[in-house]
């Protein structure tokens, strides 16, 4: 029998579009439940799609700092999150929720 040589899964290899960039980044918002270093995670696997020198350059920020903000190990200031986004080519947006999923979120 032949051995199967699998090889680990890299996200970032297959975020080639803004687009698919910002459909990936929407999904992660929507199953992150709160969870801030997911949302972290997340934004480094767009980064380094996009190149993490030159998102680190955009942000203004050094490239091993943001390797280690965006590891999904710990949870980024807002600001870093902010600069992060921004550098990518983003925006953020808020939306108001429907008055029965809020209540459902706040255990009412």
């Amino acid at each position: 029998m032949a051995k199967t040589i699998t090889s680990k899964y890299d996200v970032a290899e297959h975020l080639r579009t803004p687009e698919e960039m910002a459909a990936y980044l929407e999904a992660c918002l929507e199953e992150a439940n709160g969870d801030a270093a997911f949302i972290a995670k997340a934004l480094g696997d767009i980064a380094r799609a996009k190149g993490m020198a030159q998102v680190a350059r955009d942000a203004g920020l050094s490239r091993e700092s943001l390797y280690k903000a965006l590891s999904g190990e710990r949870s980024p200031s807002f600001d870093t999150i902010l600069k992060v986004i921004r550098a990518l080519g983003f925006e953020l947006h808020a939306q108001a929720v429907p008055a029965e999923s809020g209540k459902a979120q706040r255990g009412a």
